[in-house]
């Protein structure tokens, strides 16, 4: 999406990616550059490098990677526009007009947004009717007040064909339209029918108020048992959490449920700041958008094996954001929903009160799995409590968790703080390794997923990645290049694409940076920019340089053309000359 360049060259001279990014990193200068610990992805060691003369950051580990729009797209889970005004905002400066694509895809949202708004109060006046009695006798049986099916906005979508989308057309929005916004499918014939049928219905609400999907409940053996809204110009269900609206003036520590129910039984018993996925596990993108508003996060998954691998994967997600955590074990109850029933909410809120932190429980789970009495299994617990303990970046952590894991198994602290030690050292020289690997894997194209195509195209593209980077540090040689080369001829769709957006640039005489082409990159692509920028030394002005990487890139069409040539069959080339035989007649 196109902004004025009045506007970008303000924004640029106001915005410094090292104040941008200190708010949610703890960076330290190294040389000219800065160095911390990945937002993106779990480290020990800080890959994560921000480059002040590029005003871009790049994550040696992860391949994440950009400029300071891409960072706020990513860290605070925002798309490109949303990102530009949350910029714009902290350096002072007022947003301009949209163009007209931007002017559509504003209308396509608040379209959305109001076709959603008429489902929901569609869904609701059918709970209360006739229609609904299923319905909402099943949520009576779930114990649920009507103040609290109030509160929640629940509805029901009846069991007929196209119920909602008639009323819809109805009140003026197209077959299409409601399509977009996830309310209707299409068969193969043509014909548009409900997506969501005999459910009861779960209205996902943002921050703002504004019912940006549905979750639905069957009320018969259909599979799915619960369905979510498909992606949608408001919707992305791994990118949002039912009941966030309640829950971001609740206090700085959140509840995390696993269901919709969940939620809303906690909300009913006076916890109101509970949330939930929305039918997937954790994503990277929930667990920043809970530590936007909390500071700690309680996980309230299942006591069963499912809820276990999942309070472990969401552990592993949330050391990512820095978010404190904490695990609630629950007994006598499978969920949150039935735990309070059987036992009330005093009796829950002490389960809140006496839960463990992320390595307590750790060490927990894995104590649990031996037998203290026998030597081997002990010496074998006491190995895989160290690595637990070794990955605290903390001393004073260490030192207090290793005197009570001694203190547990009656040996020394200081053996136990011996064997964190050489844990630690083989730990970040195996990291380190990776860390070159991946860095190596991605040179060769592997991985790399701005450019898919490289790992089949390598040498051309690493000419490709060559002269962008000439490009990049040398505008003043477009001209030339531009002579030899347009960007058409590049062998990659990657090349093509990053090679005209620098020539559009260039030719409206932009600054040309990372700023400029976040508007037409996307995410991946952006990555792999920076990564080619700060990877590259290149000599300003070698325009030497520039023709041998041309003339790879050349000789590479070429053998493609050569090879596309030879498997040309001899009956299409006759076929071929005879149509221009044809046309000459004419």
């Amino acid at each position: 999406m196109a902004l004025p360049d009045s506007f970008l060259e303000q924004l640029r001279s106001r915005v410094e990616i090292e104040d941008v990014i200190s708010e949610y990193v703890q960076i330290k200068r190294r040389g000219k550059n800065l160095v911390g610990l990945c937002p993106f992805h779990s480290e020990k060691t800080g890959s994560f490098t921000v480059f002040p003369a590029t005003q871009s950051y790049y994550c040696f580990g992860c391949g994440a990677g950009g400029d300071a729009i891409t960072f706020i797209k990513n860290i605070e889970n925002l798309d490109y526009i949303d990102a530009v005004t949350m910029l714009a905002h902290k350096a002072g400066l007022e947003m301009p007009e949209m163009k007209s694509q931007d002017a559509n895809y504003k209308k396509k949202r608040e379209t959305t947004l109001a076709i959603n708004k008429e489902a929901a109060n569609y869904f609701y006046r059918n709970l209360l009717s006739d229609d609904g009695k299923a319905a909402l006798e099943y949520l009576k049986n779930r114990k649920l007040k009507a103040s609290t099916v109030k509160h929640f906005a629940l509805g029901y979508a009846k069991d007929s064909w196209n119920g909602l989308l008639e009323h819809l057309v109805a009140k003026g929005f197209g077959y299409e339209q409601i399509k977009e916004a996830g309310l209707c499918s299409r068969s193969s014939d043509g014909r548009y029918y409900d997506y969501f049928r005999n459910r009861v219905m779960f209205p996902i609400i943002d921050v703002r108020g504004n019912v940006i999907g549905f979750g639905g409940r069957v009320l018969n053996d259909d599979k799915p048992k619960y369905l979510n809204s498909p992606l949608t110009p408001v919707f992305d269900k791994g990118r949002n959490l039912f009941s966030l609206n309640n829950a971001k003036d609740a206090g700085d520590s959140f509840l995390l449920a696993e269901g919709y129910m969940d939620v809303i039984a906690l909300w009913q018993a006076g916890f109101t700041n509970a949330v939930a996925t929305l039918g997937t596990a954790l994503t990277s993108d929930q667990a920043r958008l809970i530590s936007r508003y909390a500071g700690e996060v309680v996980v309230c998954y299942d006591a069963d094996t499912a809820g276990r691998n999942a309070t472990e994967k969401a552990m592993r997600i949330f050391s990512e954001t820095g978010i404190k955590v904490k695990i609630l074990r629950i007994t006598g109850g499978k969920d949150p929903d039935e735990f309070i029933k059987a036992y009330g909410a005093d009796e829950f809120k002490r389960l809140i009160d006496l839960c463990h932190n992320q390595i307590e429980y750790k060490l927990m789970d894995i104590k649990s799995g031996y037998d203290m009495n026998i030597p081997d299994q002990k010496a074998e617990y006491m190995k895989q409590a160290v690595l637990v303990l070794a990955s605290l970046s903390s001393a004073v952590e260490r030192d207090i968790y290793a005197g009570e894991l001694a203190d547990s198994l009656g040996i020394t602290k200081t053996a136990i703080l011996d064997e964190i030690s050489k844990t630690e050292k083989s730990n970040k020289s195996r990291e380190k390794s990776k860390e070159i690997r991946r860095e190596l894997d991605k040179n060769n194209g592997k991985g790399d997923e701005g450019n898919p195509e490289k790992r089949s195209n390598l040498l051309a593209s690493k000419a490709e990645e060559e002269l962008i980077c000439i490009l990049f540090f040398s505008p003043d040689l477009f001209g030339q290049i531009y002579e030899q080369l347009k960007p058409e001829e590049m062998c990659t769709e990657f090349g093509k694409k990053v090679y005209s957006v620098i020539a559009d640039v260039i030719q409206s005489n932009v600054t040309l940076d990372l700023l400029a082409l976040s508007g037409y990159l996307d995410t991946p692509q952006m990555a792999s920019v920076t990564r080619i920028i700060s990877n590259k030394d290149v000599l300003l002005g070698n325009m030497d340089t520039a023709l041998v990487c041309i003339n790879r890139i050349k000789d590479a069409n070429r053998k493609k053309a050569l090879k596309e040539l030879s498997e040309i069959k001899d009956e299409d080339i006759s076929r071929y000359i005879q149509n221009l035989k044809k046309k000459k007649g004419e």
